[in-house]
């Protein structure tokens, strides 16, 4: 079969670039641990940035007008390609059902869906009563967005009674959302009204009680406040507050719906729950187990026990305990389910019959179902090389039907409702193509790169089969290996683009994240972080040898802490890489996280290291800092994409590095950075309008493989 080779043209400008921009050097000096360094574009960074994310206008004009001019410089860079770019936004916008649903969950007497409209960029939040009742709409997203740059619904959480539905909207990327309480039956909002709360809801029992996180000063969920229907938000009560600035705070009901939990959990794997009775929202939490540093745990709760997956012991991997409801101290655990080096469980879930956990070993996930009445399980895993599992959480608890999902890169997702009893699969819904997908016609594999001290690396790829494997094929390596976040080998539509057009798509599954466990995890962070950056380079040097590529014609990408993975490796090893996509990426490493007064930065110490107090912490983030480390050599095409309301990255870090990429590199590649000014660490929040920055991100990579540079 000849591949695809639609959009490989050739679209470098036909005419001359206009001059790049280039930011004024304005030297601050900083002298940390005996060592004073300069950063020349410390003022990329609004003084008033809080009040930036809130509200973009408030932007300095000076800043504004460079991140505008480094927008019109992308512009024209990428001129030629715009007709690709709209070729590529049919194409994707063609794989997507424009009109869709998700298969309904049950609750009591209705069922709840999220759909789409035709052309509709926003989600419609509905239920329909039981057995066959019309439609009843607590979200319209579409017009609810109308006349908006951006619209998120971060939560739509309705009331065990279903009278009402609280709705989180987080109206310009900055994560700062407003709670509305809506009544289901009349689309009728309530006079209440939170501010800058989160997307964590959790109702009480008496469909009257709701309990919300809000975020501090620094953007930090770190308070607990329980809300009464019709009071103004200064008279809710203050539940609990984290003091310590290393913990986010999370909140969730119990898939029993007897508790609500609070949970403080750092990256250090520590955790701390407290317990608020569903049927008496008025008492005070209860503390199931007291934080120690690096013990991790998570509750799952049935009928007269609570199931706890915990890695107390030298459970790296975690294990599953079990105590009564009415002692829940650490000294009344009892294993249920020991600890397994290298099966890593990753998630519990309970029902009243049952016992669900999803794990992984290997690199791949499985699924496990255990009988409370006699502890025999079964395993629900899928056959091909690499693929996706997931677990969907509904709202019945006493019921035999667990609803799993399963994708692979060929695959798309399919979601299946197992019967827990009987062990019967029922498809529920296959994810729709609707211009057409032949998985045989792609090939999807695991392969195994070995990392400079020895560690097997696993790498999944895609291509379309019949494509001529003789080291001259463009490739998009993709990597993240951070904050033990596995980077699952799932389907992903667009991609399709790059594949149909020669590209082999490629995931490396780097130490940092835990796709062969917690140690996985471990061994790429802290003083260890150096093994992420020498797994990508090892997968990306594996993949020229075995010839899916050639040195130089790979495209590697990354986002957020993958983002610094990008900066670092083109730093260390930029002859092996045909160009750089870097969006959001976290390049000004030491900067911030020297910034206590930066949102992430105290939680992230126990990620990264404390520069400040740690000299040696310092020294090592001293030598990977992709903004740091800019040398004078050659660089990749590289394109660098911001949110101008990202709390996570804030948008200067990709300003400033490539700010001093352009004045210190020594090549004539493409140096881009696109900002999107109305839009935070996610990018646009509608369906179809995402494909655009996709299609941007796509067509930079189509151009630097065409380029002969």
């Amino acid at each position: 079969m000849v591949p695809d080779t639609r959009g490989m043209d050739d679209h470098r400008p036909t005419h001359p670039l206009p001059t790049p921009p280039m930011a004024a050097r304005r030297p601050v000096t900083v002298t940390r641990h005996g060592e004073t360094m300069t950063d020349d574009y410390a003022w990329l960074r609004d003084a008033d940035w809080r009040a930036v994310m809130r509200d973009p206008a408030r932007l300095t004009p000076e800043i504004r007008a460079y991140l505008e001019a480094e927008n019109a410089y992308t512009a024209a860079a990428l001129a030629g390609t715009r007709d690709l770019q709209a070729e590529l936004v049919a194409e994707m916008r063609g794989r997507i059902a424009e009109e869709d649903s998700s298969v309904p969950h049950r609750h009591g007497a209705y069922e709840y869906y999220v759909r789409f409209e035709t052309g509709g960029e926003y989600p419609i939040y509905a239920r329909r009563p039981l057995p066959d009742g019309a439609e009843q709409v607590m979200v319209h997203g579409p017009s609810e967005a109308e006349g908006r740059s951006y619209y998120r619904i971060a939560a739509c959480a309705h009331s065990p009674d279903h009278r009402y539905a609280a709705i989180a909207i987080d109206p310009d990327g900055s994560e700062l959302c407003r709670v509305r309480i809506r009544e289901i039956a009349t689309g009728v909002d309530l006079a209440d009204t939170l501010a800058n709360a989160q997307g964590d809801l959790a109702w009480a029992n008496d469909g009257e009680t709701l309990f919300y996180t809000m975020l501090d000063a620094e953007h930090r969920p770190n308070r607990v406040y329980r809300h009464r229907l019709g009071d103004a938000q200064d008279r809710d009560a203050l539940i609990y507050e984290e003091m310590d600035t290393g913990f986010y705070l999370g909140l969730d009901r119990s898939e029993s719906g007897r508790f609500i939990q609070i949970s403080a959990h750092s990256h250090s794997n520590t955790t701390e729950i407290r317990l608020i009775d569903a049927d008496a929202p008025a008492r005070d939490p209860v503390l199931v187990a007291v934080r120690e540093t690096g013990h991790d745990y998570d509750l799952a709760h049935a009928g007269d026990r609570f199931f706890i997956r915990t890695n107390a012991g030298g459970a790296e991997d975690f294990k599953i305990m079990e105590t009564p409801v009415d002692a829940v101290g650490r000294a009344n655990w009892r294993e249920v389910v020991a600890h397994k080096p290298g099966r890593f469980i990753r998630r519990v879930d309970i029902f009243r019959d049952y016992l669900v956990r999803l794990e992984r070993e290997g690199g791949l996930p499985a699924i496990v179902v255990r009988k409370l009445s006699d502890n025999s399980e079964t395993t629900l895993a899928f056959d091909e090389e690499a693929y996706d599992l997931g677990m969907s959480r509904g709202y019945e608890f006493a019921t035999d039907i667990l609803r799993i999902s399963y994708a692979s890169m060929t695959t798309p997702e399919r979601t299946i409702d197992v019967d827990m009893k009987t062990g019967v699969r029922t498809l529920r819904k296959e994810q729709c193509i609707p211009s057409g997908h032949d998985p045989a016609r792609y090939v999807t594999r695991r392969l195994w790169a070995t990392s400079a001290d020895g560690v097997r690396v696993p790498i999944t790829l895609l291509h379309r089969r019949g494509l001529a494997l003789d080291g001259n094929a463009p490739m998009l390596l993709y990597g993240y290996g951070s904050y033990g976040l596995p980077i699952p080998a799932s389907f992903a539509a667009s991609r399709l683009s790059l594949v149909d057009r020669g590209f082999v798509y490629a995931i490396a599954h780097i130490r940092g994240g835990s796709d062969l466990g917690q140690r996985w995890y471990l061994d790429g962070k802290l003083t260890k972080k150096m093994n992420t950056f020498g797994d990508f380079i090892a997968a990306a040097e594996h993949l020229i040898a075995e010839g899916y590529t050639a040195k130089g014609r790979i495209v590697a990408q990354g986002r957020s802490a993958g983002g610094l993975l990008m900066g670092a490796v083109a730093n260390m090893r930029p002859d092996l890489f045909r160009a750089i996509l870097a969006e959001v990426p976290f390049v000004d490493v030491l900067n911030t996280i020297c910034d206590a007064s930066l949102p992430l930065t105290p939680p992230e110490w126990v990620e990264w290291g404390n520069p400040i107090e740690d000299e040696a912490a310092y020294r090592l983030m001293r030598s990977y800092c992709p903004y740091s480390n800019v040398a004078e050599q050659a660089y990749p095409h590289i394109l660098a994409v911001a949110g101008l309301t990202d709390p996570r990255v804030t948008y200067w870090e990709p300003a400033k590095w490539v700010a001093k990429l352009r004045a210190t590199r020594t090549d004539s590649n493409l140096l881009l950075l696109h900002t999107v000014m109305g839009a935070g660490h996610g990018g646009a929040s509608g369906r179809f309008a995402r494909l655009e920055e996709v299609a941007l991100s796509f067509a930079f990579a189509l151009l630097a493989s065409d380029s002969q540079s």
